[in-house]
């Protein structure tokens, strides 16, 4: 494993609806990007130095990262107390190079760690020109109605999607994840409300995932472990989407 690994952060945002399961925020990336072009993702990017210096301790600075990736590049607001009625200027704020920590202060608005719960780490092991450390956190989204807006050659669209209508997507070839994106909409999927997420995640946390080849019947599948409640632990090489 290498020790080069980029740290890193993402959010589920998850929003309850009236009648099924809840929708999450996706983004599709830029095509052409050198990580996971064009591929449907939750919002996320890179753990900062800035992202330390306002956390205090790794676990706050991951968390931070994930709020901030989720307002530059989709606008909505969640992780913030109280929130923003407009969010647009502290988005605007952010594309514009303001440290988070200036926006937050200009807007008389505080961090709500809490907010976010972790999900998963996933650190693959595999030979790549990039290596994400990547923690997983899942939030309610905050009640309101805030319009999306797609970071500008960061992210093409920003979308409220059931995981299963994601999934779907994908096998009809109308969408593209890699293939820890997969695996976590296929767990995610079987949730009915936020609360039994959060209760999953917290069943199951403490484990960084660092995928593996194995040859099975003489094909080669990328597995991950079967007891950290994902429905499916495995994917043949040949389909699996790595970056």
């Amino acid at each position: 494993m290498s020790d080069d690994a980029i740290p890193a952060a993402t959010l589920v945002v998850m929003r309850e609806v009236s009648a099924g399961p809840p929708e999450l925020l996706m983004v599709t990336r830029t095509r052409g990007m050198a990580f996971a072009g064009g591929a449907m993702v939750f919002p996320g990017g890179r753990i900062d130095a800035a992202d330390h210096d306002l956390g205090g301790d790794a676990m706050a600075a991951a968390k931070i990262a994930a709020i901030r990736e989720t307002m530059e590049e989709t606008g909505f607001p969640v992780g913030l107390a109280p929130p923003p009625a407009a969010p647009r200027p502290l988005q605007d704020a952010l594309h514009d190079g303001a440290p988070f920590s200036d926006v937050l202060g200009d807007h008389g608005i505080v961090l709500d760690l809490e907010a976010l719960t972790p999900f998963a780490r996933w650190r693959p092991a595999f030979h790549q020109t990039r290596i994400f450390d990547t923690h997983f956190f899942i939030a309610r989204a905050p009640e309101g109605n805030w319009p999306l807006h797609p970071q500008p050659g960061e992210c093409e669209h920003a979308e409220w999607l059931g995981g299963a209508a994601v999934l779907e997507r994908i096998a009809r070839g109308e969408a593209s994840a890699i293939f820890p994106t997969v695996r976590n909409l296929e767990r995610l999927a079987r949730y009915s409300s936020f609360e039994e997420a959060r209760a999953d995640a917290l069943a199951h946390r403490g484990e960084t995932i660092s995928p593996w080849v194995e040859e099975i019947d003489g094909e080669k599948w990328i597995r991950i472990p079967d007891h950290l409640g994902y429905p499916v632990t495995r994917e043949r090489l040949t389909s699996a989407v790595r970056a």
